[in-house]
């Protein structure tokens, strides 16, 4: 065999089917995206769009100085928020613990029927924001504090079980099987052979979901839920830029202080 008819074969990252299906790939999506863009546009009002630098300059310049002299009035609704967010995040780990329970495979009473019942209230729970728990609520219970409470709860249910069933299904089970054999029952091998591996993960998830909830509550007087958005939706419905500015930066503040204790507790606990 001569050189002449030696065939080098040339290396490629991918073959050549691979590199063509990436490329249609490719152009399909940049199809889609030019179709979805061109829907847009239609739909888009392209002079307010220009024109919203200079919009957001004219509001800035209304929003400053913050009205200083309305913050004593803000006292009871920023503590009515940290008591929807504390209250509800209790009423959601009280709630999660049970459901956690049933949906972890090595601790609920049944796989067939019990375990997709608690994993149907995860997905529910986490599926609707809680915004809209609250626009709910406040139809069926009234506006007020009380609605926000239960939509923050309600909302918390699956987050907090579904992070904890996570964590009871990772547990060492040679600690369980180990209680077990002392004789303790169902309810004592619990207490001693589970929660003690969960605990700290428990206390973690509890603290993390209270700071969300914190941020969350801000926003739910907007929909008549209580708090201090109920009286950010009243400056910015009477056009008090000066007081919506204080109170955008006492949200930034309650919720900078919600994120430095729950972050030096879990840093204790964990």
């Amino acid at each position: 065999m001569t050189p002449a008819t030696v065939r080098v074969k040339v290396w490629q990252r991918r073959d050549r089917k691979s590199q063509l299906a990436i490329w249609a790939a490719w152009l399909i999506a940049t199809a889609i995206f030019v179709a979805c863009f061109h829907l847009i546009s239609e739909k888009t009002i392209w002079d307010f769009v220009w024109d919203a630098p200079a919009q957001a300059g004219d509001l800035g310049a209304r929003m400053v100085p913050p009205d200083w002299k309305y913050i004593h009035q803000l006292w009871r609704p920023l503590w009515d928020t940290l008591n929807i967010a504390t209250i509800g995040t209790l009423m959601s780990i009280v709630l999660a613990v049970p459901v956690a329970y049933c949906a972890a495979r090595n601790t609920t009473p049944s796989v067939t029927f019990v375990r997709p019942i608690a994993l149907f209230i995860i997905v529910s729970s986490r599926s609707i924001n809680s915004l809209i728990w609250a626009l709910m609520l406040v139809t069926i219970v009234g506006p007020g504090v009380f609605a926000g409470i239960i939509s923050i709860g309600i909302r918390s249910i699956g987050f907090c079980a579904k992070l904890l069933y996570e964590a009871i299904e990772e547990i060492d089970e040679a600690q369980v099987e180990a209680v077990r054999a002392t004789g303790a029952s169902a309810a004592q091998t619990t207490v001693y052979g589970i929660v003690p591996q969960v605990m700290p993960a428990f206390a973690g998830i509890s603290v993390f979901r209270w700071d969300i909830n914190i941020r969350e509550s801000t926003v739910l007087g907007l929909v008549g839920a209580g708090g201090i958005g109920l009286e950010l939706n009243a400056a910015i419905t009477q056009l008090y830029w000066t007081q919506v500015s204080l109170m955008l930066l006492v949200i930034i503040g309650a919720v900078v202080v919600g994120e430095w204790v729950s972050a030096k507790v879990r840093h204790a606990i964990i």
